[in-house]
């Protein structure tokens, strides 16, 4: 659900924009404010996820409020004037709409914050960055299988891909983390999500790779699947 605020001193533009909204069930208006000072009293205490704007205002202008703004929401400006484009999209507007707008014109707008909400909101796949001969590269967590220990050297294994990196084992452990990587033998460091089967001293992993478990290791088995 958006939490929408809308800011005019307009009444009509706000019966407009009201209208338009009925059918977007994803946005709850919270409140309509008729000035931007009474726009900043209420955002000081109401977090909100969209702004829908007007810029020409009594005693504070839409660009003025947004530039006063620290936490700004998501925006987008409903203008009669379209000579503040600019200005709007230097301030990172999702979009600047002139009056009248259209029902048509607006859900395209709201199409674009939900897209950038959404993108926003996706997690950062977690990686490590290892050095590969002269050059860094980064290898993907959740798409490594294995670390092998290979003299001062690290075989990171993807599945049946292998790549050598410039590291040793005890080094490297020290960059993963422990919740998702596991070493159970001096040479071997495991990613937990990738184990299919654990059958004495050996580990099955996704892939069909075997890894010996070494007896002062074996206690890390435990809950292991």
């Amino acid at each position: 659900m958006l939490k929408t605020l809308i800011i005019d001193d307009e009444p009509l533009a706000h019966q407009v924009i009201k209208h338009h909204l009925q059918g977007c069930d994803d946005i709850s208006v919270l409140a309509s404010c008729y000035n931007a000072t009474e726009a900043l009293r209420y955002l000081a205490q109401q977090q909100v996820d969209l702004l829908l704007l007007d810029i020409n205002m009594p005693a504070l202008s839409g660009i003025e409020l947004l530039r006063v703004l620290h936490n700004r929401p998501a925006v987008i400006i409903i203008s009669a004037y379209k000579e503040y484009a600019l200005e709007g999209f230097e301030l990172d507007v999702v979009d600047y709409l002139l009056k009248p707008v259209g029902a048509e014109r607006l859900f395209a707008a709201l199409n674009k914050v939900r897209r950038r909400i959404t993108s926003t909101k996706l997690p950062a796949e977690p990686y490590i960055v290892l050095k590969v001969d002269r050059e860094k590269r980064k290898f993907l967590l959740n798409n490594i299988s294995l670390f092998e220990a290979y003299g001062n050297y690290v075989k990171v294994w993807q599945g049946e891909q292998m790549t050598l990196v410039n590291s040793t084992l005890k080094r490297l452990l020290q960059q993963l983390p422990g919740q998702q990587f596991v070493q159970v033998h001096k040479s071997f460091v495991i990613n937990k999500d990738k184990v299919l089967a654990v059958e004495h001293e050996l580990l099955r992993l996704d892939g069909e790779q075997q890894v010996k478990v070494g007896k002062l290791y074996k206690h890390r088995l435990i809950g292991l699947l």
